[in-house]
């Protein structure tokens, strides 16, 4: 009875270690399924994630690029689509007032280093991971006309750098136009002798970053070098008011006066400050430009910066690839923008028999958006009286 009763004790653990066994291997097998589908959910939350579209606010500089196919299909292929609303640059920055982290679009693209810099500092307050980088650029300058240029060079305030492309004397025409000079009264003024003032036309600086530009740009010219303290940001905005005040009625979004410029001609805008990318991208859709139209550069000028300001990650993504994919570089040139390959934005140009300043060797800076606020806020002032 021993002898059985031991086998069928042998018998009982083999067959509990049987069932065990099973058990484990089922149980092993059944939770190396929950890892799988697990795995397999988590993947298809990522890709449920790169379809949707990151949601950015833009300048009107760039809501064509944004809005052409060839841009769209491209985002879509790196799985960085895009929705994005257009909004004043100065404006951005007030979006992130209360928004919070869930609130706050997925990045800005404001015109500008002022308009950026105050995103940048609001995101920063409202405890928001920001990085920046500037995709393109492109210069401020001043469309004009080829027998007003001549007229400016006969007096001392441009000089001709290459075909259809001049060097003009910020410093010199500040002066002048404080001066109240008129055409008429210029040395050779007989294709343009007129009794106008000797003005630049812009847009309304208290809604246009393109007319800040303009003020931040003669504050140089006027004192010899950028404005760092308030007093003297003060005492020039001051001085500058005028410039903006005896222009008369100004657009007050970024095409208004280079639409004249196109539309009206010599008659209407001698001089339109606007960004150089204006008149590349209308010479790049027209396949060319009038005969007698002609760029100045200010020496020095501005270079306005189109900066990208990502809020998370996945944004910083899209703002590297603006600045490195080849194709999206290259429809940016298509839009008059500068990109580190100058050699590409000059050769993209040259078609259009319109002649641009190949490298940009003066430069400047504008002020700090704190004196920048400061001056706009001086000039508005004197235009409401």
């Amino acid at each position: 009875m021993a002898a059985i009763s031991k086998t069928k004790r042998t018998l009982i653990t083999v067959a509990v270690a049987a069932a065990f066994g099973g058990s484990l291997f089922v149980a092993l097998r059944g939770q190396q399924a929950d890892l799988k589908q697990e795995r397999q959910a988590q993947q298809e939350a990522a890709e449920l994630a790169a379809l949707q579209p990151l949601q950015g606010l833009i300048a009107l500089d760039v809501e064509p690029f944004f809005k052409d196919p060839r841009v769209i299909q491209r985002l879509a292929a790196a799985r960085l689509p895009v929705s994005v609303s257009r909004v004043g640059s100065r404006d951005m920055a007030a979006k992130l007032d209360g928004a919070g982290r869930s609130g706050a679009p997925d990045f800005f693209f404001p015109s500008g280093v002022v308009a950026a810099n105050q995103v940048v500092d609001a995101a920063r307050k409202a405890n928001l991971p920001v990085a920046q980088l500037a995709p393109f650029h492109t210069p401020m300058v001043i469309a004009s006309w080829e027998p007003v240029a001549r007229i400016l060079v006969a007096n001392g305030l441009a000089k001709p750098l290459s075909p259809k492309v001049y060097g003009l004397d910020m410093a010199a025409l500040t002066q002048l136009m404080l001066a109240k000079k008129k055409w008429k009264e210029l040395k050779d003024a007989g294709a343009y002798e007129v009794s106008r003032s000797v003005l630049v036309s812009t847009t309304d600086l208290r809604r246009s970053n393109s007319g800040a530009m303009y003020l931040a740009l003669t504050s140089q010219a006027l004192n010899g070098d950028v404005v760092t303290d308030r007093p003297t940001a003060r005492a020039t905005a001051l001085k500058l008011a005028e410039l903006f005040k005896r222009q008369g009625y100004q657009e007050n979004y970024v095409n208004g006066n280079f639409d004249d410029y196109v539309a009206i001609g010599m008659g209407k805008t001698p001089l339109a400050f606007i960004y150089e990318n204006q008149l590349v991208s209308h010479a790049l859709a027209k396949q060319g430009v009038s005969a007698d139209m002609v760029l100045l550069y200010p020496q020095p000028t501005i270079v306005n910066k189109v900066v990208f300001v990502s809020l998370n990650e996945r944004a910083k993504a899209l703002g590297e690839l603006l600045a490195n994919d080849a194709e999206l570089q290259g429809i940016a040139v298509e839009y008059g923008f500068r990109i580190a390959d100058t050699a590409r934005f000059v050769k993209t140009v040259q078609a259009t028999g319109l002649g641009v300043e190949p490298r940009l060797t003066q430069v400047v800076d504008p002020p700090s958006f704190e004196l920048m606020a400061e001056m706009i806020e001086v000039v508005a002032q004197e235009m409401a009286q």
